[in-house]
């Protein structure tokens, strides 16, 4: 069964808390176990010295040697060991004890000896203390402090004074403290797992959101947005997935209306060139017709070539494919043999070509792309210049980029309509009129070609007056004297931004 992150992370949590909340509690029930023995080896110590010099004080010992008929204070230990709920025996100087405030139920005292090492370590030290069972001498762990007993005046031992104590304080102390301790590790516990629940359950949600929309967009569905409630990662990636979806949803638009455009660009002209096939096939076409006829189909035909040929110039550009290669060479000659081309379409419409009486304009570009924005330009501007008006040109150049511009007289275009011209398939209401043979791929074409150049493309228009495109491409590195003529223009300044004049 596949894990969510929900799960993961739930467990996650969960196995960190408990195991640092064990961690704590283990090492806060170590550290409170050593402090209580400390306190308790400490009160012991002190209740040792003070029985130590009451003794000393009460005892008359001059054999060098404690016996018990020395003891006639035997009833005074008893009372400090019942108070001090502790046990109080006294041995020789071999360990032998020949006290013990337990009486006859002594038994480990009465018998056995107290290991020698205990012994001189008190003597040396000047105390012994000890949590356990005195070198096995307990069979359960004690309490432990001996001190040895001196003559005035004199360090050699005469006895030991031992005082000890139960551990069953100790063990009362940790259960009480476990207790209290799981109490609260239960509560902390329990709200420490409701919350990392609901975090955990607010922090998924935006992946699950995620995950939904995701299967949507695989079905085409790309108006599933995500809701962000937090500047986070999450956040982050919720705003950067809405912005994704937004980009496919206009993606996909772009998408059908390129079939679209495609499609109907494609069959308007297939139709017209099945429908006069098959005419000038079945005879309703007559031989004197066919010729008329058969032009209209190589029009047809070299418009899907150019659209066909458009296309993959697009995606080339698009896909990375296109290379440039770039060479200086004279645009102004690439203009010349443009127009010359056009000859025909100027000489009926009685056009006056104006700015090509200029010196050579070298710029640094790919001859053949670069003709291709020429041809375009041109073209546009003999089509919807008006019959017995001007086709313009200009140059300006500076030591990094020369800016061509091609202007035509007419109708011009709207002000709604220039921000769009670039735009792939379209056309304005004007050229849907005139422009019968156009795909309204040309100027996206252009502007590509443009901008692989790392040049840019502008339009000024002044409804009624005239249409200008400017576009800039890299100069040559040579000397180009005098190379702007007629009107001057600040075209570095323009480039950036399309604006019209009213």
């Amino acid at each position: 069964m596949q894990k969510s992150i929900f799960s993961k992370y739930f467990r996650f949590c969960a196995v960190t808390v408990l195991s640092a909340t064990l961690l704590i509690g283990t090492l806060f029930m170590a550290f409170a176990a050593q402090y209580f023995s400390r306190d308790k080896l400490k009160l012991l110590t002190s209740a040792s010295y003070v029985i130590k010099n009451y003794v000393i004080e009460r005892l008359d010992i001059e054999s060098g040697q404690i016996t018990s008929s020395d003891l006639a204070l035997k009833p005074t230990l008893l009372a400090l060991s019942d108070s001090n709920d502790t046990t109080i025996f006294i041995t020789d100087i071999d360990g032998k004890t020949i006290f013990c405030s337990e009486g006859e139920n002594c038994v480990a005292h009465s018998t056995y000896l107290i290991p020698q090492q205990v012994l001189q370590r008190a003597e040396t030290e000047g105390i012994y203390t000890e949590n356990g069972r005195l070198f096995g001498y307990y069979k359960q762990p004690q309490y432990t402090v001996c001190v040895p007993i001196t003559q005035t005046g004199s360090q050699q031992a005469t006895g030991y004074l031992f005082v000890t104590g139960d551990t069953g304080e100790l063990n009362q102390f940790i259960t009480e403290m476990i207790k209290i301790f799981l109490l609260c590790a239960i509560l902390v516990l329990l709200i420490t797992f409701i919350a990392t629940y609901f975090v955990t359950l607010k922090m998924v949600r935006p992946l699950r959101e995620m995950a939904v929309a995701a299967k949507k967009f695989g079905q085409g569905d790309f108006s599933t947005r995500i809701s962000i409630d937090s500047d986070d990662e999450i956040g982050q990636l919720a705003m950067a997935f809405n912005n994704m979806a937004k980009s496919l949803s206009n993606l996909e638009s772009m998408r059908r209306s390129f079939v679209a455009n495609v499609s109907h660009e494609l069959r308007t002209p297939m139709t017209s060139i099945a429908g006069f096939i098959d005419g000038i096939l079945d005879g309703t076409i007559g031989p004197d017709k066919q010729a008329h006829y058969l032009r209209i189909v190589s029009d047809e035909v070299k418009r899907l070539s150019r659209l066909v040929r458009s296309m993959l110039n697009l995606s080339r550009i698009e896909a990375g494919e296109l290379k440039v290669q770039t060479t200086q060479f004279d645009v102004l000659e690439v203009i010349c043999e443009t127009v010359f081309s056009f000859e025909q379409s100027i000489n009926q419409k009685r056009l006056d070509i104006r700015g090509l009486d200029n010196d050579k304009v070298m710029v640094e570009a790919d001859p053949d792309l670069i003709h291709q924005v020429v041809y375009n330009l041109i073209e546009n501007a003999v089509k919807f210049v008006n019959e017995g008006g001007y086709l313009e040109f200009s140059f300006n150049s500076d030591s990094r980029m020369t800016y061509v511009g091609v202007r035509n007289s007419g109708e011009g275009l709207a002000k709604d309509e220039i921000p769009r011209v670039f735009d792939r398939f379209y056309k304005t209401d004007r050229s849907r009129g005139m422009d019968k043979n156009g795909v309204g791929l040309g100027l996206y074409l252009v502007r590509s070609i443009i901008n692989l150049h790392g040049g840019d493309i502008i339009v000024k228009s002044t409804p009624g007056e005239y249409t200008e495109f400017i576009f800039s491409v890299p100069t040559a590195k040579v000397k180009n004297p005098n190379l702007v003529k007629g009107r001057e223009k600040e075209y570095p300044a323009q480039l950036g931004s399309q604006q019209g004049k009213e």
